[in-house]
């Protein structure tokens, strides 16, 4: 008879300090992230829990043009709504992140639980990818907004937006700064039923 595992552990201590300590990084150095880094992190990604083994998750991971029409898209937006001032601003933060990478998920037009478990799918994916990734020193930041659901958006992506919804764009590199944090007690959080 196997004996039960310990959970005081050198392993699981040093995996809840990866849970506890990864952040929400928003700059970033210059320092390239390998490819063969982001491939190994994409490959844990692929891994997340996913109902009936959908695997509904497509990752986009532009290159150096279509990162600059993703920037020009983000200006002419953020210019049509807040003002030129702001717009450069924000084409210069974004033509500063090093990595970059979009997930996607399909929608389901017959099942509507299916579309929001392959959703949650793609949440877990990025998670992995993100954990992956600041274990081995690299930051990143998990992003949505009106870029992404913007039909001339999906055009430079190549996606086709009655198809698929973007999940999230992520930003990773090594970061220049990161910030603190804290939660709320997990028994703040936490019910407890008979």
């Amino acid at each position: 008879m196997k004996k039960a595992p310990s959970f005081e552990t050198q392993e699981l201590r040093e995996f809840a300090e990866v849970l506890h300590g990864r952040r929400t990084v928003d700059q970033f150095l210059h320092t390239p992230v390998p490819d063969q880094l982001v491939r190994a992190a994409l490959e844990a990604a692929t891994w997340a829990p996913n109902h009936y083994v959908s695997e509904p998750w497509r990752f986009i991971l532009p290159g150096p043009e279509t990162i600059g029409r993703i920037v020009d898209l983000c200006a002419e937006m953020v210019c049509a709504q807040k003002g030129p001032e702001l717009a450069d601003h924000k084409q210069k933060a974004w033509r500063e992140k090093p990595g970059w990478l979009i997930v996607t998920c399909p929608y389901s037009s017959e099942d509507a639980l299916r579309e929001k478990e392959d959703y949650a799918a793609c949440c877990a994916a990025v998670q992995n990818f993100m954990l992956y990734l600041w274990k081995a020193g690299v930051g990143s930041k998990w992003t949505t907004g009106p870029i992404t659901r913007d039909a001339r958006f999906f055009d430079i992506i190549e996606a086709d937006i009655e198809k698929v919804f973007v999940v999230g764009m992520l930003w990773f590199g090594y970061p220049k700064v990161t910030p603190t944090q804290s939660r709320a007690p997990v028994h703040v959080v936490t019910t407890t039923l008979p």
